[in-house]
């Protein structure tokens, strides 16, 4: 693996860090550029790598710069990287939602290889689901490179279409939120028909990580496993009517599609103060 830089060291890059280091990066290999000094400190400690407060200075001589930084830092960044970018080209990969790839071509002013990724928070716990998209000046072995830092985090798939991430952040990049809720509605009704909250809450998480891992495990569709489980005129199915019947599907449908316009919006406020 070429030298690699990340700019800003919050929880994703961190995860993104560690997650390389146990699958065997070296850490004299890797940089990051974080003003927030406790941060340094913990990442220095924790992983050994190096660590900057100037971007410029981490970026230096870097094959592979993650941009690693909020959406509405991006244009600021990219322009105070332009130097060290165009000094030495490397292959950019950038986290951040709803930031298009012209975007920050033009920030960082030039034709360059980028790949734009989605990554989701269980990437801290290696657990992660990534979806990827290369423009056409990324090279197979940049694409490899560019996988293999994903990798790291857990599960990685490449789109076809950009466009296609805004739907990624809507599925699996704001996806672990809406298990969250549904963790938390079944520990709040668990709790309001006499369990304790501690009781609840163990059962509720313990489900959705057995469900998890059965959809994973099993190579079954969510579609059969659920039918399993459903005895007809049982307990669950008088559940899954109740769903039904308050229009479930159509509740998700909204809701991702709510998420997918926010990313392209996302987009399109950064057009228009940059």
């Amino acid at each position: 693996m070429n030298r690699i830089a990340f700019i800003g060291g919050g929880n994703m890059a961190t995860a993104l860090i560690a997650g390389m280091i146990r699958h065997g990066a070296q850490p004299g290999g890797i940089a990051v550029a974080e003003p927030r000094a406790e941060a340094l400190q913990e990442l220095s400690r924790e992983y050994g790598v190096a660590t900057y407060t100037n971007n410029l200075d981490a970026a230096e001589g870097a094959a592979i710069l993650v941009l690693a930084v909020k959406p509405q830092m991006m244009a600021d960044v990219c322009r105070t990287l332009r130097p060290v970018v165009q000094k030495y080209r490397p292959v950019i990969i950038s986290i951040a939602a709803g930031i298009r790839i012209a975007q920050i071509e033009r920030w960082l002013d030039g034709a360059l290889p980028v790949v734009r990724c989605m990554p989701n928070t269980p990437a801290m716990i290696g657990a992660g689901a990534t979806a990827l998209f290369a423009n056409g000046r990324v090279s197979a072995p940049q694409r490899a490179e560019a996988q293999h830092v994903l990798d790291a985090a857990g599960l990685t798939v490449w789109v076809p279409e950009e466009d296609q991430l805004d739907t990624v952040t809507a599925l699996s990049g704001s996806g672990p939120a809406y298990f969250f809720l549904m963790v938390e509605a079944l520990e709040n009704a668990a709790f309001s028909q006499g369990l304790s909250r501690e009781t609840a809450r163990a059962l509720a998480a313990q489900t959705a990580l057995g469900a998890g891992r059965m959809l994973i495990e099993s190579g079954e569709s969510a579609a059969t496993l659920r039918q399993r489980v459903t005895s007809p005129k049982g307990t669950t199915q008088a559940a899954l009517d109740s769903f039904r019947n308050d229009h479930f599907n159509a509740i998700v449908a909204r809701a991702v599609d709510a998420a997918r316009r926010r990313g392209f919006d996302l987009s399109e406020d950064m057009e228009s103060n940059t």
